[in-house]
């Protein structure tokens, strides 16, 4: 069975290809590379001006969904971090990067969106669906990435 990307008298086998790192072209590793930024703006963006309706809405609905948005932003600020420093420690082994520290992070992180929803639960629940639409402002923002970089990647004829 020959492999597609080989051409037809080439010494490697796909053993070797599996071995061989992986690597992306200089431009499009920092393109990649500043996805996590891109992300976070389009966080703001998307959260600004939703949470601007929705308090000229239901006061309540916009507080929560204010809430929501706030923890949505800090959790994926310190999901990526923590992703990065697992990274990190995986790949070097002196790394900064303490494995006690990550799942301390990340118990924090699921605590602080409990503890929010409780609190918001015992005042109103209109409050509560708004924290919950908040917490979507993640996918949201995604999608809005991978719609760039599929803009971008058919820019660039890929």
């Amino acid at each position: 069975m020959q492999n597609a990307e080989l051409p037809s008298g080439s010494e490697e086998s796909p053993r070797d290809l599996e071995a061989a790192p992986f690597t992306l072209d200089p431009v499009a590793e920092s393109f990649y590379s500043a996805a996590t930024a891109r992300i976070l703006k389009m966080m703001a963006w998307l959260a600004l001006p939703a949470i601007a309706v929705a308090l000229a809405l239901n006061w309540r609905f916009g507080l929560g969904l204010a809430l929501g948005c706030a923890i949505s932003y800090q959790n994926f600020r310190w999901l990526a971090e923590a992703v990065n420093g697992l990274g990190d420690r995986i790949v070097n082994a002196n790394s900064q990067e303490s494995g006690v520290g990550i799942v301390v992070r990340f118990t924090i992180r699921l605590l602080l969106v409990a503890l929010a929803a409780y609190a918001i639960f015992r005042i109103t629940q209109v409050g509560l669906y708004g924290l919950l639409a908040g917490l979507f402002l993640p996918v949201a923002a995604v999608f809005c990435e991978a719609a760039y970089e599929l803009f971008a990647a058919t820019r660039r004829g890929l």
